[in-house]
């Protein structure tokens, strides 16, 4: 039966869809002479940017690539990922963003569970593809990326970047199309099991660029983002689109700069001489940048920074506060494209320091079309006061819908028609989100639930710190204790008793249980990341669960200097997640004052 409340258009009526080149609408309007840098390298304008990808959507033509197909780029931060971004797509193909921390083995399973047909690949990465062409099913076309000209094209590789689109045309027609084609596709870095492929459609994308420009530019002091802000991704472009971040600078048509492989004094170098003032990166690639002495003397007050991946520690929020940066945390999963929550402090939370620099420190406020609830295990709002925990569960129309090729999976993130993150969190009365942990990285010691992330964030608090991750150990008499690894700022000096004492003024004003004072406190030379520079929990418990249990058995020294070794490892969230459940309910978590 005909639904007479439909809109019925006029024949001649054009039907708008939501695809991704109509975000070239706007830049070309109101910024065409706008520029987008690449290194010292390149520099063109948002019209020439047009250009290169009208030429790139011919090149791929010529090369054999088909609507529905999928094109995947290995590549640094650069204009040519950029115009990948756009090209590809609106072809009607698939952009799938390669991992390039992976190892060999993953990078295949990727590939080839993604049915990639053609590969970009940057001159660096050639000795891993070499290693493993052989395994490749289905890509059988390369493109070589190269900054160096004079190169010679390596056998087997259809052209080189600049010179395929040297040939092409820039006139080419790129075709409406339904708004819910599959656009871009990339993979969860698991630390356990194969990596999880995760897929967006052009009207995701563009809704998701909409509703996080709205929440960034809404802002009318901290936090607001504007079209004479100069942009620069310190997130990997393979990452969650690097956060949606270059689809909305686009939009708004700002000036952006591409950095490539990040080097920190490079980057510091970048900022200066460019004048970013828009980044966005993991709490520790902010850390190097503050550590680094090239930052010493660099004035960065005109520096907005969004901070995601992993919490972001009071101690570091503070430091960079200090220096003038307006940080604030963001919030998402790879599975939700990513943003849910920025940590913008509203109007009326100004003028307080400390209540300002915790607000920054927060998850945030959902951003526009975002249905966030935090609920018991039976699907129950918890009361939005701040202190009782729940899981976060999310609805916005730019959520993936499943993992690829995984249905199993996919109903389980989906349970109850929400999308589930496995994080637990609370709410307060502003309608604030604080995540507290994750289910997994909850710890169970002496009765009670301690929060691993609070008691890291309080520790980084202290100012001889300059990293700290906390993970629970088993514990013979209180199932779990949490252990501290600590990094101490070069030329300080602190002992375990030091942090002890730190934690347990804030256990005696009731911020944190007694419990969360960890036993033991372990001083490390460096803690192990995951391929997008998040603590890797996970290998973190395995490696030193044992010198944990050494510690405790032999009653050994208050403290311990050990090396930790840099691991080339995989971690799955953005922002990942597994689920697991907790008998008995939601642990009763103190949010306390962050």
């Amino acid at each position: 039966m005909q639904d007479n409340c439909l809109i019925q258009g006029t024949a001649s009526a054009y039907a708008y869809p939501l695809l991704i080149k109509q975000l070239l609408h706007t830049p070309l309007a109101v910024a065409p002479t706008q520029e987008i840098v690449y290194r010292e390298l390149k520099r063109h304008t948002y019209r020439e940017l047009r250009q290169r990808i009208g030429r790139l959507g011919s090149a791929l033509d010529a090369i054999g690539i088909s609507r529905g197909d999928t094109v995947a780029v290995m590549d640094w931060d650069s204009h040519r990922y950029l115009e990948s971004y756009f090209a590809i797509p609106m072809t009607g193909a698939v952009l799938m963003t390669v991992n390039v921390r992976l190892s060999p083995e993953q990078i295949v399973y990727t590939l080839n569970h993604s049915g990639a047909k053609a590969l970009l690949v940057n001159t660096e990465f050639l000795p891993v593809l070499e290693s493993i062409r052989d395994q490749l099913e289905f890509a059988k076309v390369f493109v070589l990326l190269n900054d160096d000209a004079a190169q010679a094209l390596p056998a087997g590789f259809a052209a080189e970047y600049e010179a395929m689109l040297e040939a092409a045309s820039p006139d080419h027609e790129f075709p409406d199309f339904d708004e819910n084609t599959r656009a871009t596709t990339f993979y969860t870095t698991g630390t356990t099991g194969a990596p999880k492929g995760v897929y967006f459609s052009h009207r995701q994308l563009v809704l998701h660029s909409l509703a996080t420009m709205g929440a960034l530019t809404s802002a009318p002091h901290q936090g607001r983002i504007h079209r004479d802000d100069v942009y620069m991704p310190i997130t990997p472009m393979f990452h969650v689109h690097a956060w949606g971040m270059p689809y909305i600078a686009t939009l708004m048509g700002l000036k952006q700069v591409y950095p490539g492989r990040y080097v920190p004094d490079n980057l510091l170098r970048t900022i200066e001489k460019e004048k970013v003032t828009f980044s966005h990166c993991v709490p520790t690639i902010l850390h190097m940048l503050l550590s680094s002495p090239v930052s010493a003397a660099m004035d960065l007050s005109r520096w907005k920074v969004i901070i995601g991946g992993s919490a972001l520690p009071q101690g570091l929020a503070q430091a960079a506060v200090q220096r003038g940066i307006d940080v604030f945390t963001g919030y998402g999963m790879s599975e939700t494209c990513p943003i849910l929550t920025l940590a913008q402090v509203k109007t009326s939370l100004m003028g307080d320091a400390a209540r300002e620099l915790a607000t920054r420190a927060k998850t945030g406020l959902p951003v526009p079309l975002v249905d966030l609830r935090i609920v018991d295990p039976e699907m129950r709002d918890v009361p939005h006061d701040g202190r009782s925990p729940g899981e976060i569960v999310v609805r916005a129309p730019w959520l993936t819908q499943g993992y690829y090729k995984n249905e199993a999976a996919s109903e389980d993130l989906w349970g109850g028609a929400y999308l589930h993150t496995n994080d637990i969190g609370v709410i307060d009365g502003d309608g604030y989100v604080q995540v507290t942990d994750r289910i997994k990285d909850v710890i169970k010691t002496g009765g009670e639930w301690v929060s691993s992330l609070e008691v890291e964030s309080l520790i980084s608090r202290h100012e001889a710190v300059s990293e700290a991750a906390v993970i629970g150990v088993k514990d013979a008499k209180w199932g779990e204790r949490p252990l501290a690894l600590v990094v101490l700022k070069a030329g300080c000096a602190a002992d375990q008793k030091a942090i002890q004492d730190h934690l347990s003024a804030f256990a005696a004003a009731g911020t944190i249980s007694k419990y969360a004072v960890p036993s033991t406190v372990l001083f490390v030379e460096a803690i192990e990341k995951t391929s997008v520079g998040k603590l890797n929990k996970k290998l973190l418990r395995e490696k030193y669960e044992r010198s944990y249990q050494a510690v405790r058995r032999h009653a050994g020294p208050p403290s311990l200097a050990l090396n930790a070794d840099t691991h080339r490892c995989s971690g799955r969230r953005c922002f990942g997640r597994t689920r697991k459940s907790i008998a008995g309910g939601w642990p009763r978590l103190r949010s306390g004052r962050i």
